[in-house]
């Protein structure tokens, strides 16, 4: 099994990289997200999905934990394959999958080509628990915040028992309203009288 590539890219499309790891090239299929974020590095890590079947083995890189933990819950639910959770990761953030499973609406989903009615509506199904076990295990993490104070701040109220979309809200209104708020404690007490 291969974790993660640490490397030189010595090729870069907006699907596609080859990271040379001492000396060995691999091909690795990424979505929109990764290449974004790294289509002006010369070189750096990806982590890994090893797929392996009859016909070939691929990789899948992510340039960050969230996207890959999204990506293997994705590939999970019946029906959708690899290349249709690496559209959907193209065309959407794991913290805006997250959300709209979260709040039951098939239609965010349906934005992406390639998903119809009832596949968007067989993802929130079969993923809607396990988003909420997710989120509550930190393993996806909230691209949404470039602060650590926001972020620190959405995973104390998903601690309290508040949902991570509402909880969401709750911090954007306060940090839009008053974005001077330098203490974690502070923005909580204002996101919870926020709710």
């Amino acid at each position: 099994m291969i974790a993660y590539l640490n490397g030189i890219f010595t090729y870069k499309s907006p699907t596609t990289v080859y990271v040379d790891v001492n000396g060995v090239g691999y091909e690795v299929n990424i979505s929109l997200n990764t290449y974004s974020k790294i289509q002006n590095l010369d070189k750096g890590k990806l982590l890994i999905y090893y797929q392996v079947k009859e016909d070939g083995h691929t990789l899948y890189g992510f340039s960050d934990a969230a996207e890959k933990d999204m990506f293997t819950l994705l590939i999970s639910v019946s029906g959708v394959g690899a290349a249709t959770a690496r559209m959907m990761l193209s065309g959407m953030k794991p913290d805006e999958i997250t959300t709209a499973i979260a709040m039951n609406d098939p239609k965010i989903l349906q934005s992406v080509k390639g998903i119809g009615k009832k596949t968007a509506e067989r993802l929130i199904l079969e993923l809607k628990d396990k988003i909420g076990k997710v989120s509550e295990n930190q393993t996806i993490s909230t691209g949404a915040y470039n602060n650590t104070l926001s972020f620190d701040a959405l995973n104390a109220l998903v601690a309290l028992g508040i949902s991570r979309p509402v909880a969401d809200q709750a911090i954007k209104k306060v940090t839009q309203s008053d974005n001077s708020i330098t203490d974690l404690e502070e923005l909580i007490k204002k996101a919870l009288k926020a709710i």
